[in-house]
């Protein structure tokens, strides 16, 4: 299976996104997976969509953008690793989103509705956040998994989803994350089955 990872958090002493992007890439490549990390702030993931850009016919789009869509499209697995940030991805993550999950390539618009041109993918989404579950949820409404599961994924055609958001990281053991560690583990090798 063709396993793509994209990370967007900075590199920082005991990052959790870290560990799950080390621990993800580690597990499936043992299990004789094709792995690919996508470490965004490391690459310094340029997530600006100019003007110029956004109006490149489909067979126009080149270079690094270009590597990426096909990387996209060759994808069976999408696990994606992001803080929540004021109920958002890192804005390095939704640039990426913005100039690789392309109208044209991962879906289109046509008369009949959208076409969704990655149908058969899975997708995981590990989160972290320091706002209390309880109140993602329950006040915020839990934004992050609207945007992944009803609005990108959805919009793509990968209907096999599962989002996990590990939090209160900041209020986390060392134990606890060892849980987590595990909790992540166990579902992409089921994703992998």
């Amino acid at each position: 299976m063709n396993v793509l990872v994209v990370l967007a958090h900075q590199k920082s002493e005991g990052s959790f996104c870290h560990a799950l992007a080390e621990q993800t890439v580690n597990v499936l490549t043992a299990a004789g997976h094709q792995v690919t990390l996508r470490d965004l702030y490391a690459e310094n993931f340029d997530p600006i969509l100019t003007q110029t850009e956004l109006e490149l016919k489909p067979e126009e789009v080149s270079g690094a953008v270009r590597a990426d869509i096909e990387q996209v499209l060759a994808t069976d697995l999408f696990v994606v690793i992001h803080p929540n940030w004021w109920g958002m991805p890192p804005a390095i993550l939704k640039g990426w989103i913005d100039r690789v999950i392309r109208q044209g390539f991962c879906y289109a618009f046509t008369a009949d509705g959208v076409v969704r041109k990655l149908e058969g993918r899975r997708g995981i989404v590990f989160t972290t956040g320091n706002t209390p579950p309880e109140i993602e949820i329950n006040v915020n409404g839990d934004p992050l998994e609207n945007l992944w599961k009803n609005i990108v994924f959805k919009t793509v055609g990968v209907d096999d989803f599962t989002r996990i958001n590990f939090a209160s990281v900041i209020m986390s053991t060392p134990e606890l994350r060892a849980e987590w560690l595990k909790q992540a583990e166990t579902l992409v090798l089921e994703k992998t089955k």
